[in-house]
């Protein structure tokens, strides 16, 4: 049984650093998981993606989710008297997504999305904003775990 640190710099360091996750969604009864680029800003993961299509029906039905990012340092072993697993680190991030319809507060957060990128991205314009859906996942709660030269440690971090 692994014992937890109750932490979130970690975590949250790890999900501003990886550019690249996975989000998980359930529609009725089948899970439904796409990999995407986001922004991890205050908590939120925030991602843009077209007006309509399965991500933003699935979400409408069931905004519960999960996110997952990951980073591999290092290779697997062969099978054979050493351990196999490589030094890694991941996040899992639960919450609640929503989209994001009001357009200042869409302008804000594409604007946030594009800054986490290039920190010094000229605004979106409003045309553009206008084409095109965010969708904010307010974090609720995250596990992590980083393996290091065959140590593991484990973090969870819920929000209050």
């Amino acid at each position: 049984m692994n014992s937890f640190i109750e932490s979130r710099e970690e975590m949250e360091q790890l999900l501003r650093e990886v550019r690249f996750g996975c989000l998980g969604l359930a529609h009725e009864g089948r899970p439904y998981v796409i990999p995407l680029n986001y922004a991890y800003v205050d908590g939120r993961l925030l991602f843009h993606c077209a007006l309509e299509g399965a991500k933003l029906d699935h979400i409408a039905s069931n905004p519960t989710v999960c996110f997952t990012v990951a980073r591999q340092r290092g290779v697997v072993e062969l099978h054979s008297e050493s351990l196999c697993q490589p030094d890694s680190e991941s996040v899992i991030c639960y919450g609640t997504a929503r989209v994001i319809e009001d357009l200042e507060k869409r302008t804000e957060a594409l604007n946030a999305f594009n800054r986490s990128f290039r920190p010094d991205a000229e605004p979106i314009p409003a045309e553009r904003v206008a084409t095109c859906a965010v969708v904010e996942i307010v974090v609720t709660d995250m596990t992590g775990r980083r393996e290091q030269a065959g140590e593991l440690t484990c973090w969870r971090y819920r929000f209050t």
